[in-house]
């Protein structure tokens, strides 16, 4: 009888363990961004990749809801999903930020991305994630731009409706001069998104930042960040991403290393 106990136990415990929570894997569509839309959904079908966040070239809330709906149909027969939309532009006027809204409800996605340059922007995107029950993310970019220090992030985040949380872009934190996983942490229960990217610190492009590389042969630490998000079962999108033009010109190598990077670290 004792044996029996042990072994249900042990079965349950398995059971239990391959229910905990684990990150999903996406693509970022600016990775393709000298493809149509169609080519992008095909694209990640191909790679065996179902999570796509657009940006407003393949998916755009000023489309026609008719064009909007024709493109769900195409996602939906091809087994992929639009799960988020960003970096989105928004504006004062909270008729505009509306439509990002009404595309997201008409997509049933998780979360839309931002990145308001004007702080005015926050109340009436407040006021929308509060009607559409939506979540709202602010992305970063790197030293110099608005939520390049993550300490302006979190007073947003201190001021704002917990639904409104943060994209982690993990190479631009690195550029910035951040410890990706410190600041995972920082941000608590408020990370809804992140762009599985890495960055070269000795290594710079034209404009004099950080270059983009393959995931996992950067500076960004993404030795603890693993740790960290298996720590937490974290199980948002981390949707691969370049800035690369070099690497969007063909991303094919690109997002095959950074599956199999992602496969290597975030599935059992």
């Amino acid at each position: 009888m004792k044996r029996i106990i042990a072994l249900t136990l042990t079965t349950l415990c398995l059971y239990i363990s391959s229910l905990q929570a684990a990150p999903q894997l996406g693509l970022q569509s600016w990775t393709c961004r000298n493809m149509t839309f169609e080519e992008t959904v095909e694209f990640a079908a191909e790679h065996g990749i179902k999570n796509i966040e657009f940006f407003s070239k393949h998916l755009d809330p000023k489309d026609s809801r008719e064009a909007l709906v024709e493109k769900k149909a195409f996602l939906e027969s091809r087994g992929v999903r639009a799960y988020s939309i960003g970096v989105s532009h928004t504006t004062t006027d909270k008729a505009e930020n509306r439509k990002l809204f009404e595309l997201a409800k008409l997509f049933e996605m998780e979360v839309i991305v931002v990145e308001p340059g004007d702080q005015m922007i926050w109340g009436n995107l407040e006021e929308l994630v509060k009607e559409y029950d939506i979540k709202l993310a602010v992305h970063n970019h790197g030293t110099g731009t608005t939520y390049g220090n993550p300490a302006t992030v979190k007073a947003i985040l201190a001021e704002r409706d917990p639904r409104i949380g943060v994209c982690m872009d993990i190479g631009w934190v690195t550029a910035a001069g951040f410890d990706a996983a410190a600041i995972y942490k920082r941000y608590g229960d408020r990370v809804y998104d992140m762009h599985l990217k890495d960055k070269r610190l000795d290594k710079m492009d034209a404009p004099g930042r950080p270059r983009d590389t393959f995931i996992g042969l950067g500076n960004s630490n993404y030795a603890e960040l693993t740790e960290a998000i298996l720590e937490d079962d974290w199980s948002g999108v981390m949707a691969i991403e370049t800035d690369s033009g070099e690497f969007a010109a063909d991303p094919t190598e690109f997002v095959k290393a950074a599956k199999l990077f992602f496969e290597a670290n975030f599935e059992e």
